[in-house]
């Protein structure tokens, strides 16, 4: 039997999270589904993306002729470089996201707890290579955290958990959590629905999450 709802596409999670970033804002895009964003700003949109290893001022991955080997992202894109944009120092770089210079940052995650735990370095897999990189960095010295995910695994278990049981990342951090099926917000009292995609019910988006959740 068909489900009667349809998920939504990564590059269409990624616009839904492009609508909440403001005008003028320092950005920070994570490995894997939120380096999607940088194909898919508005040209009209001032957003300033900036990448760990040093590069303010972020355009799109680059293509063909655009392609210049010594320009890329924290994911080893080969990227482009907006006008008015800047290499700088690793250490400079760092002491953007550390100092709190960063207004958003978005992270894929293997869990998110009710609280707002986030866990995206490592999980149970003894032959996956744990990387943590800049997230700790990223999830503590960001004024906001975005999370950008699949709402289950490929085993259907949903990754928004009471608590986490992977390696925390960090503890308390994320405000926003964006998947194939809904837009939820973390507050104290638990995680909020803002939305969800059509066809699907609060009660079989609680279903599939294995969670109470709050009604906006």
């Amino acid at each position: 039997m068909s489900k009667p709802y349809t998920p939504r596409t990564v590059p269409e999670v990624a616009r839904r999270l492009i609508e909440d970033i403001p005008e003028g804002a320092y950005v920070n895009l994570g490995i894997g589904q939120p380096m999607t964003i940088s194909n898919l700003l508005p040209p009209d949109r001032e957003i300033i993306l900036q990448s760990e290893n040093g590069v303010v001022g972020m355009g799109p991955v680059a293509e063909g002729d655009d392609i210049d080997t010594e320009l890329v992202n924290a994911g080893k894109q080969f990227v482009t470089l907006l006008p008015g944009g800047s290499i700088v120092h690793h250490a400079d770089s760092f002491a953007m996201i550390r100092g709190g210079h960063i207004d958003i940052c978005v992270l894929g995650a293997f869990q998110v707890s009710v609280r707002g735990d986030l866990a995206n370095w490592r999980t149970r897999d003894a032959a996956a290579i744990p990387a943590v990189g800049g997230a700790m960095d990223l999830a503590r010295g960001a004024k906001q955290v975005f999370v950008m995910m699949e709402h289950t695994t490929r085993s259907g278990e949903s990754k928004l958990v009471e608590t986490c049981d992977y390696p925390l990342t960090g503890v308390g951090v994320v405000d926003r959590i964006y998947t194939d099926l809904a837009t939820l917000a973390v507050t104290p009292e638990g995680l909020l629905v803002v939305d969800r995609v059509d066809g699907l019910t609060h009660e079989g988006l609680e279903e599939i999450s294995k969670l109470r959740l709050l009604r906006a």
